[in-house]
């Protein structure tokens, strides 16, 4: 398998992403290749000082140019058209990779998989799918940011797009659907979420649950969440930072215990921020786009663009393009 890693997207890019690369490294069976993305020096460099310049499985894609993280997305995809990310995205458009990863801005991501990649027949826009980890199970949430302003045919494709996506990595037989939204009874809502809801419940090949409530992400009350990029991504950035809050908050109480019960919790501890941590998820799928699209959180380092490559490489053996088109155009 060929990964494409955006070397310069993200906030600790060069350094981090490349020494996510080489911790990567120990990821790949024969026959893969990764391929960096960026100014062809500037990479050598920082392969040398990882004592890996040297590895045959590391190949280096020059690019000039770098997409800032507070660019204008659709104008930087256009203007700066040898940048690490259009470089990139171009060598999965051409077949050259099979699977793209980068940290960098999230709407010129979505912009070059939208303008570049051959969009999935029956998809009309991508959408961002994440797995939120609750004390129940996991829970997909789609859309986490690719598309803010969605019609009600985009919030049907993630159903079913979410839906295959959470059969195939989690092994969920008939995932339960749901969309978002401020109330469970029918007649709460906007206008895109009623149109949703129906468009979703007529499709008697998904397990449509009804409405569910933010609260209720957290119970599992439904293994997958539907709602616009925005929301989404408000849910998904409030999480992060109340599940950072509440361990810093137990860690701090725990630490004004005696030792002995602190060496107790320390075990439980370490594994529950693990668990809600999103290095350690690696990325989100980029779900309605041709190939493999992963997109790691902005602030990622090292730890998450190894666990990126893990992401790319299950999900390229899942075949969850073939998946999706085949129950679209139906």
């Amino acid at each position: 398998m060929r990964i494409a890693i955006d070397a310069m997207g993200g906030d600790q890019a060069p350094a981090q992403v490349l020494k996510g690369a080489v911790r990567a490294l120990a990821l790949l069976e024969p026959g893969d290749e990764l391929i960096l993305v960026g100014p062809e020096e500037i990479l050598r460099q920082h392969l040398r000082d990882e004592h890996a310049a040297d590895d045959a499985r590391l190949r280096i894609e020059n690019a000039t140019q770098v997409i800032a993280m507070d660019d204008s997305p659709v104008e930087a995809v256009r203007s700066k058209r040898d940048s690490s990310l259009v470089r990139m995205v171009k060598l999965g458009a051409a077949g050259q990779a099979d699977a793209l990863i980068s940290a960098g801005n999230t709407g010129a991501l979505v912009a070059a998989g939208v303008l570049m990649l051959k969009p999935l027949k029956g998809v009309e826009r991508p959408g961002i799918a994440v797995t939120i980890p609750t004390a129940a199970g996991p829970v997909m949430l789609c859309d986490a940011g690719a598309n803010t302003q969605p019609k009600a045919s985009h919030l049907y494709q993630y159903a079913v797009m979410a839906g295959l996506y959470m059969q195939a990595i989690h092994a969920v037989e008939r995932p339960r659907v749901a969309v978002l939204n401020v109330g469970v009874e029918e007649e709460k809502g906007t206008p895109l979420v009623k149109e949703s809801r129906q468009l979703i419940e007529a499709d008697k090949r998904l397990n449509f649950t009804g409405y569910i409530e933010g609260r209720d992400l957290f119970r599992c009350a439904a293994d997958v969440v539907v709602t616009d990029g925005f929301t989404g991504n408000v849910v998904l950035k409030v999480t992060e930072g109340a599940m950072a809050g509440l361990l810093k908050t137990i860690q701090k109480e725990i630490a004004a215990e005696p030792a002995a019960l602190r060496q107790q919790f320390a075990g439980p501890l370490e594994r529950v921020g693990r668990q809600y941590d999103h290095e350690e998820a690696g990325g989100a799928l980029l779900l309605g786009v041709s190939g493999t699209f992963v997109k790691v959180h902005g602030s990622g380092g090292q730890r998450a663009i190894m666990n990126a490559v893990r992401v790319a490489k299950n999900a390229g053996r899942l075949d969850i393009q073939r998946r999706i088109v085949d129950h679209l155009a139906v």
